[in-house]
């Protein structure tokens, strides 16, 4: 939700549809490990993300992308073999004729 920018607790609230007092302690708890940071503007709270100390674990998770993507790849091959196997006139026309 912050990753488009900024965003007052209040509208967070209402576009999660919780409570406030959950949604205030999940940015606590986010704001502890430093994700997200919060200003005041009048009576509100601001939250915006921080992503940086995301980074670290986007690039550990970008080292698996290719084994995920290979092991995908072959799922989905085997799936459709599978279906051919099964139904080998499917997707092709019946050209015998009834008799």
């Amino acid at each position: 939700m912050l990753a488009r920018g900024e965003r007052p607790v209040n509208d967070m609230v209402a576009l999660l549809g919780w409570p406030q007092p959950v949604v205030s302690k999940h940015l606590g708890v986010l704001r502890r490990v430093g994700l997200v940071s919060v200003r005041r503007s009048g009576r509100s709270r601001v939250y915006r993300l921080n992503g940086e100390p995301l980074k670290p674990i986007h690039d550990w998770v970008a080292t698996y992308e290719r084994f995920w993507k290979d092991q995908l790849l072959r799922i989905k091959e085997r799936a459709e073999q599978k279906t051919k196997n099964n139904n080998p006139g499917a997707g092709q026309e019946n050209t015998r004729k009834e008799e």
